[in-house]
């Protein structure tokens, strides 16, 4: 990759902020839903399953436009395609916030999952553009700081503004957020002319390649025994340690501020080693697993190992956009959008699947199974990501 010059550089990392403030506009508006489904079921005259499917329908959409966004848009400058994504944020607030129907909100929640899964895609390659080769790592743990951000504050901001203003007046706060976010990256974003050739066969060529389907493999162990977990924290927090509402909300808080916290470093440590960071994060994780099985009743140990989680947890989506860039830098748009999509589908899965072993078997087994998926994940990097990945250059964005 070229090396701008220092005042270049100096002056990039601004079009870093303005992105990591899109994401986190991005990713709030993603998961407000969640905390308004019961007054907007009500208003809508749905019920609250139905209205959980706004939640499905940014997820699908995202997932199509992960691994579609770089062939559609090869030939457009990026700095308007991010302009785009912000539009769609935008212009997707505004119709769930005057929507009457179920119909017009879907339409809206498609709009947003159009522009985040686009956004995942395109991100590392657009770290990429912005900072020397040298500097991608803490770049991409600003964007991701985002992520954390909206983790934190999405669920209790949405719930206690829906109480004041109603969850209409929430999602226009949100579009409010998509217009600030538009502006400041139209103000700030500098030219980045595309020049990638990414065509819908470039994503089936990419899966010819045994180290990328490897890794995306190990994405899908290890994203989707995360998930698995994660989707069902609270049973455990409740039938485990015997928290109440309010002793896991404060569980999820140090969570969400850990997440944040590691988010932010990880830059750092993948700067370090990438490798080693990337292994120890899953490796970790697993035995952090066996250590809630063995001590979860115990809630002070139980916030302590929610800590350590978070602080973990942050570490392995920046790790993995890094890489992506790395591992594939001919293609980086294309394998990043394979990366998101992997993603995708392992945090439905992930959720889907440790719903039935709930079910079945009981949370415990919940518990135990992630953290199978995990250490496997873990090995399958060790023993299957082995050989030296090509040295990373100027990536096609």
């Amino acid at each position: 990759m070229s090396t701008p010059s220092s005042e270049a550089t100096k002056t990039r990392w601004a079009p870093v902020y303005a992105v990591a403030f899109g994401v986190s506009a991005l990713i709030t508006a993603e998961f407000l839903p969640v905390s308004l489904l019961t007054p907007i079921a009500h208003d809508l005259n749905i019920s609250e399953g139905t209205a959980g499917q706004l939640v499905s329908a940014s997820a699908i959409a995202a997932l199509l436009s992960s691994l579609f966004i770089a062939s559609v848009t090869r030939r457009i400058n990026r700095r308007t395609v991010l302009l785009g994504f912000a539009l769609l944020m935008l212009v997707s607030n505004l119709l769930v916030a005057v929507a009457t129907s179920f119909p017009v909100m879907l339409v809206g929640r498609v709009f947003l999952g159009l522009g985040a899964g686009g956004f995942w895609a395109l991100s590392t390659s657009i770290a990429l553009r912005l900072v020397p080769a040298g500097m991608v790592p803490r770049a991409l743990s600003i964007i991701f700081s985002g992520v954390a951000i909206s983790n934190v504050i999405a669920a209790p901001l949405g719930s206690t503004l829906g109480n004041l203003i109603g969850w209409r007046g929430v999602f226009l706060v949100a579009a409010v957020l998509g217009l600030l976010s538009l502006v400041w990256q139209a103000l700030i974003l500098p030219s980045l002319p595309a020049s990638g050739s990414a065509r819908v066969g470039t994503l089936f060529s990419l899966l010819k390649r045994r180290r990328l389907l490897t890794g995306m493999a190990a994405i899908l162990l290890i994203f989707g025994g995360n998930m698995a977990f994660f989707t069902y924290t609270r049973p455990f927090l409740e039938g485990v340690t015997g928290l109440g509402a309010g002793g896991v909300s404060v569980m999820l808080l140090l969570f969400g501020l850990a997440t944040f916290v590691g988010t932010t470093v990880s830059g750092r440590l993948l700067e370090w080693n990438l490798r080693f960071t990337q292994l120890a994060a899953p490796l970790l994780l697993s035995v952090l697993s066996g250590a809630f099985l063995l001590l979860g009743a115990l809630p002070v140990v139980t916030g302590l190992l929610m800590v350590l989680r978070g602080l973990l947890n942050s570490v392995i989506p920046v790790s993995w956009s890094m890489w992506v860039a790395r591992s594939v830098p001919d293609e980086v748009e294309s394998a990043g959008g394979l990366q998101v999509a992997a993603i995708q589908v392992a945090v439905t899965l992930g959720s889907a699947l440790g719903g039935v072993v709930l079910d079945h078997s009981g949370i415990s087994s919940v518990v135990a199974c992630s953290g199978v998926a995990l250490l496997l994940g873990g090995l399958l990097i060790l023993f299957g990501l082995r050989e030296r990945p090509p040295v990373m250059t100027e990536a096609n964005a």
